[in-house]
């Protein structure tokens, strides 16, 4: 099967089948938020990404295995209003953004500074801390081994520019500046990126609108 990265609220997960990870990608709730099932292929374990909604949903595509940890990319209120359910079903441990902590209101287990691995069976992913959108956003980077790189930015990039910084010249300044240099500035163009909302896009198709973007403010 081939995946596209294309989802919708009430529909099934589209499945990114890599070598070593499998990443199950579901649309819950009224923003349409993105959640990323990650399981290791080795060894089972799962960990998810942004608990935004719809418990039932993401439990249902946790299934039986449970997740060992579920990751919380920022602070906004729509990534997770079903962390809480989640974790009293699963115990998964939590991780965030050590700037995003306070503003999440489950207890997060491991704040995440820029660098940090972040580890799911024998899979590991750098986080990379995003500042503008909000202080303690955080994009996951998986270095597949067996290909090219796979980027969860939460929303901080999308297919057409950066997330929104609500008319505010130093975030935005500051939010372009990290995701050119710690996402585009790093990583080739094949780069899949894998947004908080909406279909998935590459660096390579965004690269050329950098200019763009930083000329027009947002």
């Amino acid at each position: 099967m081939t995946y596209s990265g294309s989802v919708k609220v009430g529909g099934p997960a589209d499945v990114h089948e890599l070598t070593d990870l499998m990443i199950s990608k579901v649309a819950v709730g009224p923003m349409d938020n993105n959640a990323y099932l990650l399981r290791c292929r080795a060894t089972g374990e799962q960990l998810l990404i942004d608990a935004a909604n719809d418990a039932d949903t993401l439990l249902t595509l946790i299934g039986d295995d449970g997740i060992a940890s579920v990751v919380t990319t920022h602070r906004h209120g729509d990534h997770w209003q079903a962390l809480a359910e989640v974790v009293a079903a699963t115990g998964a441990r939590t991780y965030a953004g050590a700037y995003d902590v306070e503003g999440i209101p489950v207890a997060t287990d491991v704040p995440v500074a820029d660098g940090d691995t972040v580890r799911v069976g024998r899979v590991e992913l750098t986080a990379r801390r995003l500042v503008g959108h909000t202080p303690g956003s955080i994009a996951l980077v998986y270095d597949d081994p067996h290909g090219h790189p796979h980027v969860f930015t939460g929303d901080c990039l999308f297919p057409g520019g950066v997330g929104n910084t609500w008319k505010d010249p130093e975030a935005f300044a500051s939010l372009i500046h990290d995701v050119e240099t710690k996402l585009f500035g790093a990583l080739p163009d094949e780069s899949w990126v894998y947004p908080g909302h909406g279909k998935d896009t590459t660096l390579g198709d965004e690269r050329p609108h950098l200019a763009e973007w930083r000329e027009r403010g947002w």
